[in-house]
């Protein structure tokens, strides 16, 4: 069953960068409201997804150089990506329609 793992400033080139399967980077902070709301639908998202999309999430005051290099200015921000490069973004909360809806029309 695929799961939702934390990556670092020092993996995320491994897990995400030179992943073979897109991934969808969760930028996010334990204070952040919207980012605990959309934290279980990430979880409940992942084993539905889990041939076409790798989730990580990125603890943004624990691993302060990934966001930067990302510009991500608000949290949470969702990016996807293929083959190294960002092929979307959301920012915000979003409902586990809006989630879905964001992966399908992107992979």
């Amino acid at each position: 069953m695929n799961q939702v793992k934390q990556t670092t400033d020092a993996t995320f080139e491994a897990d995400v960068l030179k992943a073979t399967t897109p991934v969808l980077v969760d930028f996010w902070a334990p204070w952040c409201g919207p980012c605990k709301m959309i934290a279980p639908l990430l979880d409940q998202i992942a084993p539905e997804y889990e041939s076409r999309v790798v989730i990580v999430k990125v603890n943004v005051d624990e691993n302060s150089e990934t966001p930067a290099k990302y510009n991500v200015r608000g949290i949470p921000t969702l990016l996807l990506f293929k083959e190294g490069n960002i092929i979307a973004t959301k920012v915000g909360a979003l409902t586990k329609a809006q989630l879905a809806d964001f992966l399908d029309s992107h992979l």
